[in-house]
């Protein structure tokens, strides 16, 4: 009995505790207050291209905004009377998106300096489009509060393309666009001042300097990083991005690129049927790369060399030799024989020289530069015989060409290109040391030696921004085999610029498949002089 009461009783203290506690969490729900802020993220998203009247309801109980102020008219490139300001949306332990806005609050705009601080009543404010612009409208000068100054300002690297494919996501957002050239070239003695046309391998967008700007009158660079507040107008019915920078800081230039005499241009991971036939007059080694030569070369007298990484494996430590740690990671080829006319694809690697593995159509027709029986035999100077030239799943795998036949940890590629992986680092192929040690890149399409946010220097994959890689090929039902990877985009031999980025194009291969079905069609890569 008296264990029963004892038991009795324990119950009825959990539950007064229980009680409580509902209690308390019922208070804390009754008694918590709505912030009194919202987003830009989530006011924007609000706006569906009408005018629209801010109040408590459309911003969910906020009265609101706070940002950092990243209209500078200090400079004098930025547009009257606009006040624009930045934030991010946090969610969890990290930031979910950056947006901008703009503000109209008349002549006081201009009493704000880039790093501002400052809280915004928007409450009663109209939200609209002004000559295109996306601007809150019906707000006074007192409504703003500056809180802090100094502050610093996050300015997403973003590509043309993503810019014009989501201008409701970047209008009246800082942002920078790396690896950018003028078009045409710039003249000596010719200025910001005016629109003039960037490109940077993704798309084409306005880079527009007021003439009152202090930085009107500087020398235009042919080729650098451009940050600045981005806005759109729509002609002909698309899009056109339009960049203002903010002050001359806004503006890193970049040397001028060395043309590769070689790219990469496609390549072949995995072929239908067995890699490992290792008997017969087709033994093993199918896999290839496709190169498109952009001059005239004799390999004979100007050698070149290839090297694939594959990074199978979970335990590998970062390379500290690079391209040339050899072993089962890099498989070295040389290109020391044949000749190639400017225009021409020649091909690197698969011994036998068949389109896609055993008993497909034979290519040796085909301008091969270098075919190997890498199946069979250790690479030249480095890497140890393998099936398996060109990973086709799991980390990340490299291709990367080299001027002359010696590689070593120092020696930097004329063109390189990655793909596949979980994520950037997948494989262990960079270390950030000290020392640095991972795979060396150049300045391509997709790889710069200059981090466009921080300026600093990053001369491997997996380093600052050099992060991009493509997916791996699409696998054909009901073969053993994958496609052919394009690598379609457009290069400018006489400056060494992409002026279309290569983007990944799968063929769909056969054993009757020809070599023409690799060189021909809209994915396929496209020389200009």
């Amino acid at each position: 009995m008296k264990n029963t009461l004892k038991y009795i009783s324990a119950l009825v203290v959990i539950a007064i505790i229980v009680i409580t506690g509902c209690d308390k969490q019922k208070d804390e729900f009754v008694l918590g207050t709505i912030s009194p802020f919202i987003s830009n993220f989530d006011l924007k998203k609000s706006f569906k291209e009408t005018d629209l009247v801010l109040n408590s309801s459309v911003m969910k109980g906020a009265t609101s905004i706070k940002g950092v102020v990243i209209s500078d008219f200090v400079g004098g490139n930025t547009l009257k009377n606009l006040l624009v300001v930045q934030n991010s949306r946090i969610v969890g332990n990290g930031i979910d998106s950056v947006r901008g806005i703009a503000i109209n609050i008349g002549a006081d705009a201009a009493k704000y300096l880039v790093g501002d601080s400052v809280h915004i009543k928007v409450d009663g404010g109209t939200m609209k489009r002004v000559d295109g612009i996306l601007q809150i409208e019906g707000i006074s000068g007192t409504a703003v509060n500056k809180i802090a100054s100094g502050k610093t300002i996050k300015s997403p690297v973003v590509n043309i393309a993503t810019l014009l494919a989501q201008p409701n996501v970047y209008e009246n957002t800082l942002v920078t666009i790396s690896n950018t050239v003028v078009e045409p070239e710039p003249l000596t003695g010719e200025t910001f001042s005016g629109d003039k046309t960037i490109n940077d391998g993704f798309g084409k967008a306005k880079l527009h300097t007021e003439a009152t700007a202090s930085f009107s009158g500087n020398q235009l660079p042919p080729a650098a990083n451009f940050t600045g507040v981005v806005y759109f107008k729509t002609q002909n019915n698309q899009n056109q991005a339009y960049l203002w920078m903010r002050n001359a800081n806004d503006v890193f230039a970049l040397p001028l690129v060395k043309p590769s005499p070689i790219i990469i241009s496609g390549y072949l991971t995995n072929p239908g049927g067995s890699e490992a036939v290792t008997s017969g007059t087709q033994k093993g080694a199918y896999e290839y790369i496709q190169l498109l030569v952009t001059k005239d070369i004799n390999f004979a007298t100007t050698p070149y060399s290839l090297v694939t990484t594959n990074n199978a494996g979970s335990a590998n430590p970062a390379p500290t030799d690079g391209w040339a740690i050899g072993g089962a990671r890099t498989y070295k080829i040389n290109i020391t024989s044949g000749i190639a006319k400017k225009g021409d694809f020649v091909y690197v690697g698969g011994y036998s020289k068949v389109i896609w593995g055993y008993g497909s159509t034979n290519i040796s027709t085909s301008n091969w530069v270098a075919a190997v029986d890498y199946a069979n035999n250790d690479g030249a100077n480095f890497g140890t015989k393998t099936t398996n030239l060109l990973a086709n799943s799991g980390n990340i795998a490299g291709i990367a060409l080299f001027e002359g036949t010696t590689v070593n940890a120092n020696t930097v590629p004329v063109d390189a290109i990655f793909y596949g992986g979980s994520n950037a680092n997948s494989g262990n192929v960079y270390s950030a040391g000290p020392p640095e040690v991972g795979y060396r890149i150049t300045n391509t399409d997709y790889y710069t030696t200059i981090n466009p946010s921080s300026r600093l220097t990053q001369n491997f994959f997996g380093a600052g921004s050099n992060t991009n890689r493509l997916g791996f090929q699409v696998e054909q039902a009901g073969t053993n085999g994958g496609g052919f990877i394009q690598l379609g985009g457009i290069y400018v031999a006489s400056t060494g610029r992409w002026e279309k980025g290569r983007l990944l194009t799968n063929i769909v291969m056969s054993t009757t498949s020809n070599v023409s079905d690799l060189q021909t069609g809209p994915g396929v890569t496209v020389l200009k002089n």
